[in-house]
């Protein structure tokens, strides 16, 4: 049974408890994320039932494209399913191995520049399911980086209700910033320096100790992945939580962070947050803050959590 209970106000005004359940066909959970995937998962669809060839011998449920560029598998069951973990496996060593064939289906489907731009460096699967045994959660959390694989456990309530959670690993994740401080050399070293995102790296020393700070409130709830991309740091759960830019201009110089909240929904401030709807960016989020100091990253404090209570 899942933990996530959902009630509704009945008609004489009391909480009444929606009931929860599984659904018929394992096909029916598929079709239904696949036709919303972009706005349930943050990912762009691109393929149904994909076949990984004669060597692999499977037939991936759903391909897709992520929000930051990244490829994704995913894997669906109707119930509980032990071999669900080691088959999101298969299909990754089965991804990796076939990047021009992966390529070839992202130009097909949504086009040249898509498929310029996409991100290799840690394609991930998702396995969507009613629930996860001990031992799934105990695998994922080993698995870590270099098999990225995410526990989403999904029910059907009242009403025709989704909902998708996002499972926590036994070996709950500590935020990323504690991660950090913990395997960082005393000394930096070359190799320390080359696996440091290109997009911090640029980023002048004023920005860098600001964005310590900022990073720190981002990943406080231990529960959100920081990815960095070429142009941009991503911090997401299911959907990216935040995005986050450095403007090293000597003039302007800050950091921009664009949140996923609904700029209806904050008070804006000039010169601090604005609306992003309708003005293409770099990142995702329809609410951009500007910060330039201390001060500015205590003022996003409030909406930070709101975007990461909110995904």
């Amino acid at each position: 049974m899942s933990d996530l209970k959902v009630f509704l106000v009945g008609p004489d005004g009391r909480e009444v408890e929606l009931r929860s359940s599984t659904v018929a066909l394992e096909v029916d959970l598929q079709r239904r994320v696949e036709a919303s995937m972009e706005a349930m998962l943050g990912i762009r669809f691109l393929a149904s039932e994909y076949s990984t060839g004669p060597w692999h011998r499977g037939r991936v449920d759903s391909l897709g494209l992520d929000e930051n560029g990244v490829p994704v598998v995913i894997e669906f069951k109707k119930g509980n399913d032990s071999g669900v973990v080691s088959q999101a496996v298969s299909y990754l060593t089965w991804l990796k191995s076939c990047r021009h064939e992966f390529e070839a289906l992202v130009r097909e489907k949504l086009g040249p520049a898509a498929a310029e731009s996409i991100n290799w460096r840690a394609p991930r699967a998702l396995c969507i399911a009613a629930g996860f045994s001990h031992h799934d959660r105990v695998a994922v959390g080993d698995l870590g980086r270099s098999w990225p694989i995410e526990l989403v456990r999904y029910r059907i309530f009242d009403g025709g209700l989704l909902s998708l959670q996002l499972v926590e690993p036994v070996s709950a994740a500590v935020g990323q910033a504690a991660v950090r401080r913990s395997t960082m050399p005393a000394v930096p070293t070359a190799a320390a320096e080359a696996a440091e995102p290109p997009v911090l790296a640029e980023a002048p020393e004023c920005l860098r100790d600001l964005y310590g700070e900022l990073d720190e409130v981002l990943t406080e709830s231990g529960e959100v992945e920081v990815v960095p991309l070429r142009h941009y740091i991503a911090y997401r759960r299911l959907q990216n939580v935040a995005s986050v830019l450095f403007r090293p201009s000597a003039t302007h110089r800050a950091i921009v962070l664009y949140l996923r909240l609904h700029p209806d929904t904050v008070e804006l401030e000039e010169g601090f947050t604005r609306d992003m709807r309708g003005i293409g960016h770099l990142g995702t989020g329809d609410l951009e803050v500007r910060i330039v100091s201390a001060v500015d990253v205590e003022k996003a404090v409030p909406l930070i959590r709101r975007a990461v209570q909110a995904a």
